[in-house]
């Protein structure tokens, strides 16, 4: 596989993403640490020393003893200087406390303080020990300036320890997300590889490929409809080889007959005009019969194609039945078949004439196929609230319960019970099946083994 092909897969991207996130993160703990964590904690330390000189305004007690317990448990250093200006200093050893470390600044400031008639003032420093902002808070209380000094960013060695330890915690991090995304990745990937491998195989022809189940359901629902997928390549290309044969054989009968019976006129009947006349009308009904075949074809893929406008209008169905039935004129006179009618003298629809034309003439062609040795086909309509219900009825020797969910597919031909030698590609139902699901019409067949079939369908009335 080329490096293109691998940056473009989920593996890559899956580990890309892992590790951005990851680092996300940790970059976001880091900043919530920078920002928001220093900013609580100065936030209290200013509380903290408001809450001390609080403590002090309200004492009753000994100052000192107050201050030493104030320092030590707020972590502060404070400084009182008494009326003789001598100091005593409490907690001023912590780290980063200025007070007593005869710093310039802090010793101006105190000088200064002590000096004025201020009743308190803040004091806001840069602590040159650790570097990081501090506050000064000086008052005046019993006589007494007491100095409150607390830094405003925390400087416990732990905090330092936990802010050189990020980077390497963030090094170890990516690491760490690496090496997992690789891993969730390529469970992941693996059986989606696998399928990817699979489904090449059919569209080699390959059709009795097995698809790995998984627990992950996105994969398992793929592998369901990959298999489904499967099973329709399968039956489609069993049903085109299907067709294939079964218009090889068709054309190739009336093929033959026009050809040998072409010969006759030219070597033997030419010279009998009655024969000749003869052997001119089979050429012709072959060419007819092909030209069905061809037909029923091309309608099959248009429809399918939807290359076809449906025009509905208003049409005396009737009057289109009793135009159809004429066409059979031909078997009726020469092969004794008889057409029954039982319809009223008018019936008005509202749909495609030339399509409702067509799907009637298939459905009687079929039944003049399918009848029985009487050889009479039925045609009925009967009104039943807003449709017309039209049925076509052969005397066969009728459908196989099993068979009949299948009648409709394209291809599909039940050799075994024909009553007149058929050429048919197959094609003559499923057209039916297509154009009545294009109008939304209801339609269907009954049969029982023994007792023929009626096909029908529901055309709406006006």
């Amino acid at each position: 596989m080329n490096i293109k092909k691998k940056i473009k897969g989920i593996e890559f991207k899956t580990v890309i993403l892992i590790a951005v996130f990851n680092v996300g993160i940790v970059l976001s703990m880091w900043l919530c640490e920078a920002l928001v964590f220093n900013a609580v904690y100065k936030s209290n330390q200013i509380k903290k020393i408001n809450n001390i000189v609080n403590e002090f305004k309200n004492n009753t007690q000994n100052v000192y003893s107050l201050a030493e317990n104030l320092a030590y448990d707020n972590e502060v250093c404070i400084s009182i200087f008494d009326e003789d200006k001598s100091v005593i200093n409490f907690n001023t050893m912590q780290n980063g406390c200025l007070l007593n470390k005869n710093n310039s600044t802090i010793n101006s400031l105190v000088k200064n303080f002590i000096r004025s008639s201020e009743a308190s003032n803040y004091y806001r420093l840069d602590n040159p020990m650790t570097n990081t902002k501090s506050i000064l808070y000086a008052f005046k209380s019993n006589n007494k300036d007491i100095f409150v000094f607390s830094n405003l960013e925390n400087v416990s060695n732990f905090i330092k320890l936990f802010k050189m330890q990020n980077v390497y915690f963030l090094i170890l991090i990516i690491i760490c997300s690496i090496i997992i995304s690789v891993f969730i990745a390529n469970i992941t990937t693996k059986p989606i590889r696998i399928i990817t491998k699979k489904a090449k195989e059919i569209g080699k022809g390959k059709y009795d490929v097995k698809f790995p189940k998984n627990e992950i359901i996105e994969i398992e629902e793929l592998s369901n409809t990959l298999e489904e997928v499967q099973k329709e390549l399968k039956a489609n290309d069993e049903a085109k080889r299907d067709l294939l044969a079964n218009v090889s054989h068709d054309l190739k009968t009336p093929l033959t007959m026009i050809k040998a019976y072409a010969e006759m006129i030219k070597d033997i009947s030419y010279k009998d005009p009655k024969k000749m006349n003869e052997h001119l009308d089979i050429i012709i009904d072959e060419s007819d019969r092909l030209t069905n075949l061809v037909n029923d074809i091309l309608e099959f893929s248009k429809i399918q194609n939807d290359d076809y406008n449906y025009n509905y209008e208003e049409y005396d169905l009737i009057k289109e039945i009793k135009n159809i039935v004429k066409k059979f004129s031909v078997i009726e006179y020469l092969e004794n078949y008889e057409f029954i009618l039982e319809m009223p003298k008018k019936a008005m629809v509202k749909a495609d004439k030339e399509k409702i034309n067509q799907v009637i003439y298939n459905l009687v062609n079929n039944a003049i196929n399918y009848t029985g040795d009487d050889k009479k086909v039925k045609i009925r309509v009967k009104k039943e609230k807003e449709n017309y219900l039209v049925e076509i009825i052969d005397t066969g020797k009728g459908i196989k319960s099993e068979e009949i969910p299948y009648i409709w597919d394209k291809y599909y031909k039940n050799d075994k019970n024909h009553q007149r030698s058929v050429t048919s590609t197959g094609l003559g139902l499923s057209i039916v099946k297509e154009i009545l699901n294009k109008h939304n019409f209801a339609y269907g067949v009954k049969s029982k083994v023994g007792s023929g079939s009626t096909f029908y369908f529901k055309i709406s009335s006006i």
